[in-house]
Protein backbone atom coordinates (compact mmCIF):
# COMPACT_ATOMS: atom_id res chain seq x y z
CA UNK A 1 0.00 0.00 0.00
CA UNK A 2 1.32 3.26 -0.24
CA UNK A 3 1.67 5.51 2.12
CA UNK A 4 -0.75 7.80 3.79
CA UNK A 5 -0.89 11.27 1.69
CA UNK A 6 0.61 13.92 3.41
CA UNK A 7 0.67 18.24 2.90
CA UNK A 8 4.09 18.95 3.21
CA UNK A 9 4.80 22.79 2.99
CA UNK A 10 7.17 22.57 0.31
CA UNK A 11 4.11 20.36 -2.18
CA UNK A 12 1.70 23.30 -0.86
CA UNK A 13 4.31 25.99 -1.63
CA UNK A 14 4.42 24.01 -5.22
CA UNK A 15 0.78 23.74 -5.49
CA UNK A 16 0.10 27.55 -4.65
CA UNK A 17 -3.30 26.67 -2.90
CA UNK A 18 -5.63 23.20 -1.48
CA UNK A 19 -7.74 24.20 -4.36
CA UNK A 20 -4.46 23.67 -6.67
CA UNK A 21 -4.21 20.33 -5.08
CA UNK A 22 -7.33 19.16 -5.96
CA UNK A 23 -7.79 20.64 -9.55
CA UNK A 24 -6.50 18.32 -12.22
CA UNK A 25 -7.06 15.22 -10.27
CA UNK A 26 -8.24 12.09 -10.37
CA UNK A 27 -9.27 9.61 -7.09
CA UNK A 28 -9.39 6.11 -7.58
CA UNK A 29 -10.71 3.57 -4.58
CA UNK A 30 -8.96 0.76 -3.68
CA UNK A 31 -10.89 -2.57 -2.01
CA UNK A 32 -7.10 -3.85 -0.42
CA UNK A 33 -5.07 -0.61 0.41
CA UNK A 34 -7.65 1.23 2.03
CA UNK A 35 -6.63 3.63 0.46
CA UNK A 36 -7.44 6.64 -2.60
CA UNK A 37 -4.85 6.63 -5.38
CA UNK A 38 -4.39 10.58 -6.52
CA UNK A 39 -3.21 10.49 -10.30
CA UNK A 40 -2.80 13.90 -11.98
CA UNK A 41 -4.40 14.31 -14.74
CA UNK A 42 -2.17 16.73 -16.96
CA UNK A 43 1.33 13.95 -16.58
CA UNK A 44 -0.94 10.86 -15.99
CA UNK A 45 1.02 10.14 -13.09
CA UNK A 46 0.61 9.15 -9.34
CA UNK A 47 1.31 12.07 -6.89
CA UNK A 48 0.15 10.76 -3.79
CA UNK A 49 -2.71 8.64 -1.59
CA UNK A 50 -5.09 9.45 1.21
CA UNK A 51 -6.00 7.43 3.85
CA UNK A 52 -9.34 5.95 4.17
CA UNK A 53 -12.07 3.40 5.40
CA UNK A 54 -12.16 -0.07 4.97
CA UNK A 55 -12.96 -1.80 1.34
CA UNK A 56 -13.49 1.54 -0.43
CA UNK A 57 -15.40 1.04 -3.28
CA UNK A 58 -17.94 3.68 -4.95
CA UNK A 59 -16.53 7.05 -4.99
CA UNK A 60 -18.74 9.70 -6.36
CA UNK A 61 -18.52 13.56 -5.71
CA UNK A 62 -21.60 15.95 -3.41
CA UNK A 63 -22.65 18.92 -4.76
CA UNK A 64 -20.45 21.12 -2.25
CA UNK A 65 -17.37 19.61 -3.93
CA UNK A 66 -16.37 16.80 -1.60
CA UNK A 67 -16.10 13.51 -2.27
CA UNK A 68 -17.88 10.53 -0.66
CA UNK A 69 -16.33 6.94 -0.51
CA UNK A 70 -18.81 3.66 0.18
CA UNK A 71 -16.54 1.54 2.52
CA UNK A 72 -18.01 -1.70 2.54
CA UNK A 73 -16.43 -3.30 5.40
CA UNK A 74 -16.54 0.03 7.68
CA UNK A 75 -20.81 0.23 6.89
CA UNK A 76 -19.80 3.62 6.16
CA UNK A 77 -19.28 7.05 3.94
CA UNK A 78 -15.87 8.51 4.03
CA UNK A 79 -15.89 12.36 3.31
CA UNK A 80 -12.89 13.32 1.66
CA UNK A 81 -12.71 17.29 0.84
CA UNK A 82 -10.20 17.18 -2.00
CA UNK A 83 -9.03 20.51 -1.20
CA UNK A 84 -6.66 18.92 1.61
CA UNK A 85 -6.57 15.59 1.05
CA UNK A 86 -8.11 14.82 4.54
CA UNK A 87 -11.29 13.06 5.57
CA UNK A 88 -13.79 15.29 7.44
CA UNK A 89 -16.11 12.69 8.80
CA UNK A 90 -17.62 9.43 8.10
CA UNK A 91 -21.27 8.87 7.16
CA UNK A 92 -23.40 5.53 8.65
CA UNK A 93 -24.41 3.99 5.41
CA UNK A 94 -25.80 0.72 6.83
CA UNK A 95 -24.82 -2.82 6.19
CA UNK A 96 -22.46 -3.97 3.50
CA UNK A 97 -22.86 -0.07 1.27
CA UNK A 98 -21.56 -0.89 -1.77
CA UNK A 99 -23.13 1.84 -4.43
CA UNK A 100 -24.96 5.16 -3.99
CA UNK A 101 -26.20 7.80 -5.57
CA UNK A 102 -27.20 11.48 -4.17
CA UNK A 103 -30.20 13.54 -4.37
CA UNK A 104 -29.52 16.62 -6.63
CA UNK A 105 -28.97 18.70 -3.86
CA UNK A 106 -27.17 16.19 -2.27
CA UNK A 107 -28.74 16.00 1.05
CA UNK A 108 -29.58 12.28 0.33
CA UNK A 109 -27.64 9.38 0.12
CA UNK A 110 -29.77 6.64 -1.66
CA UNK A 111 -27.19 3.59 -1.24
CA UNK A 112 -27.48 -0.83 -1.68
CA UNK A 113 -26.99 -2.49 1.43
CA UNK A 114 -26.25 -5.89 0.13
CA UNK A 115 -26.78 -8.35 2.85
CA UNK A 116 -30.02 -6.53 4.08
CA UNK A 117 -31.41 -6.79 0.45
CA UNK A 118 -32.61 -3.25 1.00
CA UNK A 119 -31.88 0.48 -0.62
CA UNK A 120 -31.27 2.84 2.58
CA UNK A 121 -32.40 6.65 2.10
CA UNK A 122 -29.63 8.44 4.37
CA UNK A 123 -29.50 11.84 5.97
CA UNK A 124 -26.15 13.02 4.86
CA UNK A 125 -25.62 15.82 7.30
CA UNK A 126 -26.83 13.52 10.31
CA UNK A 127 -26.26 10.16 9.06
CA UNK A 128 -29.33 9.32 9.81
CA UNK A 129 -31.25 6.34 7.93
CA UNK A 130 -34.28 7.83 6.75
CA UNK A 131 -36.26 5.10 5.26
CA UNK A 132 -35.26 1.31 4.22
CA UNK A 133 -36.90 -0.22 1.06
CA UNK A 134 -36.90 -3.96 0.69
CA UNK A 135 -35.71 -4.68 -2.48
CA UNK A 136 -34.69 -8.01 -4.60
CA UNK A 137 -31.18 -9.87 -2.99
CA UNK A 138 -28.00 -8.19 -3.67
CA UNK A 139 -29.33 -4.99 -4.60
CA UNK A 140 -25.95 -3.41 -6.41
CA UNK A 141 -26.63 -0.03 -8.51
CA UNK A 142 -28.18 2.76 -7.69
CA UNK A 143 -29.32 5.83 -9.88
CA UNK A 144 -31.73 8.73 -9.17
CA UNK A 145 -33.65 10.75 -11.73
CA UNK A 146 -32.57 14.36 -12.84
CA UNK A 147 -35.77 15.46 -11.13
CA UNK A 148 -34.95 13.57 -7.79
CA UNK A 149 -38.58 11.42 -7.86
CA UNK A 150 -37.37 7.98 -8.83
CA UNK A 151 -35.17 5.72 -8.16
CA UNK A 152 -33.77 3.07 -10.03
CA UNK A 153 -31.69 -0.12 -7.86
CA UNK A 154 -30.36 -3.26 -9.46
CA UNK A 155 -30.45 -6.69 -8.03
CA UNK A 156 -28.35 -9.03 -9.10
CA UNK A 157 -30.03 -12.42 -7.83
CA UNK A 158 -33.23 -11.31 -9.16
CA UNK A 159 -32.06 -10.01 -12.44
CA UNK A 160 -34.74 -6.53 -11.79
CA UNK A 161 -34.55 -2.91 -11.88
CA UNK A 162 -36.93 -1.80 -8.91
CA UNK A 163 -38.42 1.55 -9.77
CA UNK A 164 -38.55 3.31 -6.37
CA UNK A 165 -40.87 6.37 -6.14
CA UNK A 166 -39.10 8.33 -3.86
CA UNK A 167 -41.48 10.45 -1.54
CA UNK A 168 -43.56 7.48 -0.36
CA UNK A 169 -40.57 5.13 -0.26
CA UNK A 170 -42.45 2.31 -2.56
CA UNK A 171 -41.39 0.28 -5.63
CA UNK A 172 -44.05 0.84 -8.23
CA UNK A 173 -42.53 -1.54 -10.70
CA UNK A 174 -40.01 -4.53 -11.29
CA UNK A 175 -38.26 -4.45 -14.57
CA UNK A 176 -37.31 -7.86 -16.17
CA UNK A 177 -33.91 -7.32 -17.55
CA UNK A 178 -30.64 -8.94 -18.52
CA UNK A 179 -28.74 -11.66 -15.58
CA UNK A 180 -27.19 -9.88 -12.65
CA UNK A 181 -27.34 -6.32 -13.68
CA UNK A 182 -24.95 -3.95 -12.28
CA UNK A 183 -24.74 -0.36 -13.14
CA UNK A 184 -26.91 2.24 -14.85
CA UNK A 185 -27.01 5.42 -16.73
CA UNK A 186 -30.10 7.71 -17.44
CA UNK A 187 -29.86 9.23 -21.19
CA UNK A 188 -29.26 13.34 -21.17
CA UNK A 189 -33.01 13.79 -22.73
CA UNK A 190 -34.37 11.52 -19.46
CA UNK A 191 -35.92 9.62 -21.90
CA UNK A 192 -34.26 5.82 -21.85
CA UNK A 193 -32.72 4.14 -18.65
CA UNK A 194 -29.48 1.71 -20.05
CA UNK A 195 -28.59 -1.51 -17.72
CA UNK A 196 -25.67 -3.58 -17.83
CA UNK A 197 -26.36 -7.38 -17.06
CA UNK A 198 -22.88 -9.07 -16.39
CA UNK A 199 -23.72 -12.28 -17.05
CA UNK A 200 -26.05 -11.49 -20.40
CA UNK A 201 -22.81 -9.92 -21.97
CA UNK A 202 -25.93 -7.07 -22.31
CA UNK A 203 -27.06 -3.84 -21.94
CA UNK A 204 -30.80 -3.71 -21.95
CA UNK A 205 -32.56 -0.27 -23.10
CA UNK A 206 -35.58 0.59 -20.97
CA UNK A 207 -37.94 3.22 -21.94
CA UNK A 208 -38.46 6.01 -18.70
CA UNK A 209 -42.24 6.78 -19.78
CA UNK A 210 -43.21 3.17 -19.32
CA UNK A 211 -40.20 1.38 -17.47
CA UNK A 212 -40.57 -1.25 -20.41
CA UNK A 213 -37.77 -2.69 -21.98
CA UNK A 214 -37.28 -1.58 -25.69
CA UNK A 215 -34.49 -3.37 -26.42
CA UNK A 216 -31.39 -4.86 -25.95
CA UNK A 217 -27.21 -4.49 -26.66
CA UNK A 218 -25.00 -8.08 -26.94
CA UNK A 219 -21.45 -7.74 -26.48
CA UNK A 220 -19.17 -9.88 -28.58
CA UNK A 221 -15.33 -10.04 -28.35
CA UNK A 222 -13.00 -11.75 -30.86
CA UNK A 223 -11.03 -14.33 -28.61
CA UNK A 224 -12.96 -14.01 -25.50
CA UNK A 225 -15.25 -16.60 -24.34
CA UNK A 226 -18.88 -15.62 -24.04
CA UNK A 227 -19.07 -16.01 -20.16
CA UNK A 228 -15.72 -13.56 -19.91
CA UNK A 229 -17.83 -10.60 -21.49
CA UNK A 230 -19.08 -9.15 -18.17
CA UNK A 231 -20.08 -5.51 -18.66
CA UNK A 232 -20.69 -3.44 -15.51
CA UNK A 233 -19.45 0.48 -15.76
CA UNK A 234 -20.96 2.53 -17.99
CA UNK A 235 -21.10 6.51 -18.70
CA UNK A 236 -22.56 8.78 -21.49
CA UNK A 237 -21.25 11.65 -22.94
CA UNK A 238 -23.21 14.82 -22.19
CA UNK A 239 -24.76 15.15 -26.03
CA UNK A 240 -26.19 11.20 -25.21
CA UNK A 241 -24.75 10.07 -28.70
CA UNK A 242 -22.22 7.82 -27.26
CA UNK A 243 -22.16 5.19 -24.73
CA UNK A 244 -18.80 3.58 -22.96
CA UNK A 245 -19.09 0.38 -21.35
CA UNK A 246 -16.43 -1.66 -19.64
CA UNK A 247 -16.32 -5.40 -20.05
CA UNK A 248 -14.78 -6.55 -17.04
CA UNK A 249 -13.51 -9.96 -18.02
CA UNK A 250 -12.85 -9.99 -21.71
CA UNK A 251 -10.47 -6.94 -20.36
CA UNK A 252 -12.22 -3.88 -23.32
CA UNK A 253 -14.15 -1.05 -22.90
CA UNK A 254 -16.87 -0.84 -25.56
CA UNK A 255 -17.54 2.46 -27.71
CA UNK A 256 -21.26 2.63 -28.66
CA UNK A 257 -23.61 4.91 -31.06
CA UNK A 258 -26.64 5.64 -28.77
CA UNK A 259 -28.95 6.53 -31.60
CA UNK A 260 -28.01 3.92 -33.41
CA UNK A 261 -27.93 1.15 -30.62
CA UNK A 262 -24.43 -0.35 -32.09
CA UNK A 263 -20.66 -1.03 -30.79
CA UNK A 264 -18.30 1.13 -33.10
CA UNK A 265 -15.17 -0.25 -31.27
CA UNK A 266 -13.26 -1.96 -28.73
CA UNK A 267 -10.99 -0.99 -26.91
CA UNK A 268 -8.02 -3.41 -25.12
CA UNK A 269 -7.08 -1.84 -21.56
CA UNK A 270 -6.49 -3.84 -18.42
CA UNK A 271 -7.83 -6.80 -16.57
CA UNK A 272 -11.40 -7.18 -15.23
CA UNK A 273 -12.12 -3.33 -17.04
CA UNK A 274 -14.57 -2.60 -13.91
CA UNK A 275 -15.73 1.30 -13.66
CA UNK A 276 -15.57 4.00 -16.54
CA UNK A 277 -15.53 7.79 -15.89
CA UNK A 278 -14.86 10.54 -18.59
CA UNK A 279 -13.19 13.55 -17.96
CA UNK A 280 -14.56 17.33 -18.36
CA UNK A 281 -13.93 17.71 -22.20
CA UNK A 282 -14.68 13.98 -22.97
CA UNK A 283 -11.68 13.62 -24.76
CA UNK A 284 -10.25 10.88 -22.67
CA UNK A 285 -12.21 7.98 -20.95
CA UNK A 286 -10.12 6.45 -18.17
CA UNK A 287 -10.80 3.15 -17.14
CA UNK A 288 -10.73 1.03 -13.49
CA UNK A 289 -8.94 -2.48 -14.09
CA UNK A 290 -9.88 -4.64 -10.99
CA UNK A 291 -7.44 -7.11 -11.88
CA UNK A 292 -4.33 -5.25 -13.02
CA UNK A 293 -4.35 -2.95 -10.72
CA UNK A 294 -4.38 0.02 -12.79
CA UNK A 295 -6.71 2.33 -14.78
CA UNK A 296 -6.16 2.55 -18.41
CA UNK A 297 -6.87 6.08 -19.73
CA UNK A 298 -8.40 5.58 -23.19
CA UNK A 299 -8.09 8.44 -26.21
CA UNK A 300 -11.62 8.57 -26.85
CA UNK A 301 -11.15 9.96 -30.68
CA UNK A 302 -8.97 7.84 -31.69
CA UNK A 303 -10.19 4.99 -29.61
CA UNK A 304 -7.05 3.89 -28.57
CA UNK A 305 -5.62 3.02 -25.09
CA UNK A 306 -2.36 6.11 -24.42
CA UNK A 307 -1.51 4.66 -20.70
CA UNK A 308 -2.10 2.15 -17.94
CA UNK A 309 -0.94 3.86 -14.27
CA UNK A 310 -0.41 1.35 -11.79
CA UNK A 311 -2.85 2.51 -8.49
CA UNK A 312 -3.98 0.51 -5.56
CA UNK A 313 -4.85 -3.02 -4.77
CA UNK A 314 -8.20 -3.99 -6.72
CA UNK A 315 -9.45 -0.54 -8.29
CA UNK A 316 -13.08 -0.10 -7.80
CA UNK A 317 -13.66 4.29 -8.27
CA UNK A 318 -12.76 6.78 -9.80
CA UNK A 319 -13.41 10.86 -9.41
CA UNK A 320 -12.16 13.28 -11.83
CA UNK A 321 -12.00 16.65 -9.95
CA UNK A 322 -11.18 19.67 -12.79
Amino acid sequence: MHPPFKLTAALVLALGTGAALAQGTAYVSSEKDDAITLIDVKTLAVKGTIATCKRGRHVQRAPDGTLLVACTDSNAADVIDPATGKSLRRIPLGDEPEAFDLSPDGKTIYVSNEDEGEASFIDAASGKKLKAVKVGKEPEGVKVSADGKTLYVTSEVASLVHVIDVASAKVVKNIKVGKRPRRMTITPDGKELWVTNELDASVSIVTIADHSVAGTLKFQVKGARAEDITPVGITMTRDGKRAFVSLGKANHVAFIDVPARKVTDLVLVGKRAWNVTLDKAEKQLWVVNGLSDDVTVVDVAGAKAIKSIPVGRVPYGLVIVE
